[in-house]
């Protein structure tokens, strides 16, 4: 259920921490920086995510039509 999805989302992001942090040694590359930012403003972050998901259906909305045409002409 969704405990075990938010448990395994935690794990793998704790994972990817570690592997970021140990590859970026030495090198003046923040990446382990930019994994733990936290937005200060959620509602910024809340807008994006729509303008996002919005351009997503967007974009899969066209490729359906696009391939229910092509079906539609191979006939």
């Amino acid at each position: 259920g969704a405990k075990v999805v938010h448990v395994f989302y935690h794990l793998a992001r704790y994972v990817v921490m570690k592997k970021m942090k140990k590859l970026s040694v030495g090198t003046g590359i923040p990446f382990a920086k930019a994994v733990k930012w936290r937005p200060r403003d959620m509602y910024i972050v809340k807008a994006r995510h729509r303008v996002a998901y919005s351009k997503l259906l967007q974009i899969l909305q066209r490729e359906d039509f696009v391939f229910q045409e092509y079906v539609g002409k191979a006939q």
